[in-house]
């Protein structure tokens, strides 16, 4: 039987990763869960757990989001299923595993559609609804990276720093209307990015101390929208690394980031 009590949640990247914790904790709390990455199987055997354990209307949209027009597509899906979007977790994304020039061209162009082209018309796409019912929740997965100096040759720092700040200019924007939008930022997590990326190796050696779990990192970000809070460093330890490397002069910024690495 399905719960019809709770709101509707669509997620990307909702396959594995924070994308599924997400998936977790909404069903958990009665909301239907539209879930939307390329694995079909691996979102179909979710959508049937989540089902089955809390009686949710989970439906799968198993698509790329790299491909252009794909935003499109997953309206159209939701508006065949009849599926209401009132909370928005945009949280798909690509790994980066080498620097710009050595990074095919493709590449370059599927990270920028998933994270910022997608990303931005996912949310323009279902915010018109939340606005017109006053009521609405969006978290757009950004990065500790975004307050971190660039790395050299790295997308990925400029890219969750665009997430960041689209997140704060939406949030008040929107938030009169009853939507609240939230920059969810963390750092080390304990999730697939690193194996994807290649850099398993290099982030096993760092303190258990630095890393979060998914379910740790959602929770926070979960909470942080349903404040109204813009941006949502979740960890004592990340807020302290934000902290210092946003306020680093931008000369020691630049020299820093020289011989920094990427985290999420």
């Amino acid at each position: 039987m399905t719960n019809r009590s709770g709101k509707g949640a669509l997620i990307t990247g909702a396959s594995a990763g924070l994308g599924e914790a997400f998936a977790r904790l909404l069903a958990a709390e009665g909301h239907d869960v539209m879930l939307v990455a390329r694995r079909a199987e691996r979102l179909q055997a979710l959508a049937d757990e989540l089902s089955a354990t809390h009686g949710v209307r989970a439906i799968v949209c198993a698509l790329d989001l790299s491909a252009v027009g794909s935003a499109a597509q997953v309206q159209a899906a939701a508006e065949s299923a009849d599926f209401q979007v009132d909370i928005l977790i945009n949280n798909a994304g690509l790994a980066e595993p080498v620097s710009f020039l050595n990074f095919p061209v493709d590449n370059v162009r599927a990270m920028i559609e998933v994270m910022i082209t997608g990303l931005t018309e996912l949310t323009h796409r279902f915010a018109q609804g939340m606005t017109e019912r006053g009521w609405g929740r969006i978290i757009n997965v950004s990065s500790l990276a975004a307050f971190a100096p660039n790395s050299p040759g790295m997308l990925y720092t400029g890219i969750k720093s665009y997430v960041l700040n689209i997140s704060q200019a939406l949030d008040m924007q929107l938030k009169p209307s009853g939507v609240h939008v939230t920059a969810l930022c963390p750092g080390f997590t304990w999730t697939e990015f690193h194996d994807t990326q290649g850099t398993r190796e290099w982030a096993n050696q760092l303190p258990a101390f630095a890393w979060q779990d998914a379910p740790t990192v959602v929770k926070a970000g979960w909470e942080a929208v349903s404040r109204g809070e813009p941006v949502c460093v979740p960890g004592v330890v990340n807020k302290a690394v934000a902290s210092f490397t946003k306020h680093l002069p931008e000369r020691l910024r630049y020299l820093f980031g020289k011989h920094a690495r990427m985290v999420h």
